[in-house]
């Protein structure tokens, strides 16, 4: 344990150095239930900026696009436990609105695995500024339902966030209240975890009094992004979208991969969502990496490593988030950082996440 840790704090030393990140936490999970270890280190500062603070327990991170598995997915495996939706259910029955052509066909389940057809961004903040959060909303959701497919749903597989945009938008209808609400109530709450995870909605829910770590130096809002989202179709629609919003701490990341893990060996249960569906979101679909809202290795130059277990499951978050489920293993990773800050072109974190991972699989298991 003593040369991990000498590994990693070697590792953070030189990200931080040259600018990898200005700062980041690590948490890892090993073992099962009562006998779990975890760890958590902490490295460098919030900001390149005065006022630097050091990075902590307490730091709270924009978590971009784990919103996907560990918000909206989840949230999904809900409503069918309730029988509210099936995977095989079709937009027009999950959605109102005037669906024509292929779109009629897309499953619930090709919108989870991105096989959907839909593409994988627009840049619908750009028609929605100015309006209130509510009239960006209905906007952007009138533009999304009539944007042309790029290819057959289920001939492929193409990352989308417009997918899981309409996947919050589902689990909205279905549920009847807002999806952060939805979120809360459902998922987190049974878990103890709604003061560690929440969705920093921009109308007045934001926590107050909170450490966030700041993402970018936004050309259009002008100002130093902190406590407020990153992403910019998010940020239109008030902070709450299927895409992206979510805002955590190590704590909670970790303490819910961690259970995501227990919950795959029958170590644990959710009351709300059922263990076999979990995991059967667990595995790949057709020919892609992708499974049901979660991310799996792929075959060469995987974020998780050269060591990570084929059968692992993970995702990473534009703002420099990531964790990686090795269930053979028994092993959660998550690391938080804010890349992004001040600048989104700073992509080293690229080449530092599978050395990261590789050392803590290295050191724990080989």
């Amino acid at each position: 344990m003593s040369q991990l840790k000498k590994d990693i704090e070697s590792l953070f030393e030189s990200a931080t150095t040259n600018h990898i990140f200005p700062g980041a936490v690590l948490g890892i999970s090993f073992g099962l239930s009562h006998e779990k270890k975890k760890l958590c280190f902490f490295y460098g500062k919030h900001s390149y900026f005065p006022d630097q603070i050091n990075t902590a327990k307490e730091t709270y991170y924009d978590l971009a696009s784990l919103t996907k598995p560990l918000a909206t997915t989840l949230a999904v495996l809900c409503l069918l436990k309730k029988s509210i939706v099936s995977l095989n259910d079709t937009l027009p029955s999950l959605l109102a609105g005037d669906w024509d052509g292929e779109k009629k066909n897309i499953t619930l389940k090709q919108l989870l695995s991105h096989c959907s057809g839909f593409p994988a961004y627009r840049p619908y903040y750009e028609i929605a500024k100015g309006l209130s959060f509510q009239e960006a909303k209905e906007k952007i959701f009138l533009q999304l339902f009539k944007e042309p497919l790029v290819y057959h749903p289920g001939s492929k597989s193409e990352y989308s966030d417009l997918g899981f945009m309409l996947l919050g938008r589902i689990i909205e209808e279905k549920s009847g209240i807002l999806l952060n609400e939805y979120v809360a109530n459902n998922v987190l709450k049974p878990l103890g975890l709604e003061e560690n995870l929440w969705f920093g909605a921009l109308d007045g829910g934001n926590k107050k009094g909170i450490i966030f770590a700041p993402t970018e130096n936004c050309p259009w809002r002008k100002k130093i992004l902190c406590g407020e989202v990153h992403d910019d179709n998010c940020y239109v629609m008030g902070g709450v979208a299927g895409h992206a919003g979510l805002f955590g701490n190590i704590e909670g990341v970790l303490s819910l991969t961690s259970f995501l893990l227990d919950q795959w060996y029958g170590r644990a249960a959710h009351p709300n969502y059922a263990n076999k569906d979990l995991a059967s979101f667990f595995a790949r679909v057709g020919g892609s990496t992708w499974a049901l809202g979660f991310d799996t290795p792929a075959p060469t130059a995987s974020s998780g490593g050269r060591y990570i277990s084929e059968k692992s499951v993970g995702h990473l978050g534009f703002t420099g988030t990531s964790f990686w489920i090795d269930y053979p293993r028994k092993l959660s990773m998550v690391l938080l950082s804010n890349r992004v800050h001040p600048d989104r072109n700073n992509n080293k974190i690229k080449e530092f996440r599978p050395v990261l991972h590789d050392s803590i699989i290295k050191n724990l298991y080989l």
